[in-house]
Formats: structure tokens, sequence, C-alpha cells
């Protein structure tokens, strides 16, 4: 699959109508929208909580910190669960 082009000073958001929420049953971090549920895993949860006004950028810069990762190697992957979540219009990109 395409990594798609997301750019850096892009700041994601949740789309309107759309929560982050924990499962009560499962104390899995699921998003809740109007169709439906999508329970999230544990790399996607972590970008999602972190789109609260700050850019691309500053997700995979802050991520790569945490883990110690080299922030070009986790580019990609935030930018694929990004573009996952923009086309199923769960995310807004501002």
């Amino acid at each position: 699959m395409q990594t798609p082009t997301i750019a850096g000073s892009a700041q994601p958001r949740l789309a309107r109508g759309v929560r982050l929420q924990t499962d009560s049953k499962t104390g899995n971090s699921v998003l809740l929208f109007p169709e439906g549920v999508l329970e999230l895993n544990e790399t996607a949860q972590d970008i999602v909580t972190r789109c609260d006004g700050r850019t691309v950028g500053e997700v995979i810069q802050t991520l790569a910190e945490e883990y110690e990762v080299d922030p070009k190697l986790l580019a990609a992957d935030v930018r694929e669960i990004l573009g996952d979540l923009q086309r199923r219009k769960l995310i807004e990109l501002a």
C-alpha cells in the first residue's frame, strides 16, 4: 500500500460526531461514530490521542521521542494510519 501524502504541517483532529472512548468491557480504545465503532490497536490509539491540535510532524516527533525510534522510520506508519482514518471519515486534516 502506498503511504498517503499528508503534510507535516497538517493538523489531524477527530471528525464531527466521532469520539475516542475506552470500551468498558474490554478496556480497549475505540472510536465511536454514527455508523458504528472501530477498535483501535495500540499504535492507532497512540496516534489518535495526539490529534489534539498538534501537527502531523509534532505527532511523529513526540512518538519518536517516546519510543526512541528514528522519526523517519515512524513517519510512514503514522501517515498510513492517519490516511486510513481519513478515508473512513473518522479524522479531518486542517
